[in-house]
C-alpha cells in the first residue's frame, strides 16, 4: 500500500504543476459586468467556434485537469485514512 500512496502523490504532484501552468496561461475572460451592461454579441463566428480555438482547448483541459484533481485528493485521503 506504501507504494501505491507514493505512485498516486507523484501523479498528484504532477497535475498540480500542470493546473497551475494552465491556470496562468489562460487569459482573462471577456466584460464582466460592463459586457452585461453594453450587451455584448454571442452571435458571431469567433464565440461560436470558440472550443475550437487554442483557449478553448485550454478551459477543457483546466476542467478535466480540475476533475483528476479532486478524485486524487479524494483518493489521497481513503489512502492516509486506511
Amino acid at each position: 500500500m506504501e507504494i501505491v500512496k507514493y505512485i498516486v502523490m507523484g501523479i498528484y504532484a504532477i497535475v498540480c504543476v500542470a493546473l497551475i501552468v494552465l491556470v496562468t496561461k489562460q487569459s482573462k475572460e471577456d466584460g464582466g459586468a460592463s459586457g452585461t451592461i453594453v450587451g455584448a454579441s454571442a452571435n458571431n463566428f469567433y464565440e461560436k467556434n470558440k472550443g475550437k480555438t487554442t483557449e478553448g482547448k485550454m478551459k477543457r483541459a483546466t476542467i478535466a485537469l480540475m476533475v483528476v484533481f479532486v478524485v486524487l485528493t479524494l483518493a489521497l485521503g481513503i489512502i492516509y485514512v486506511i
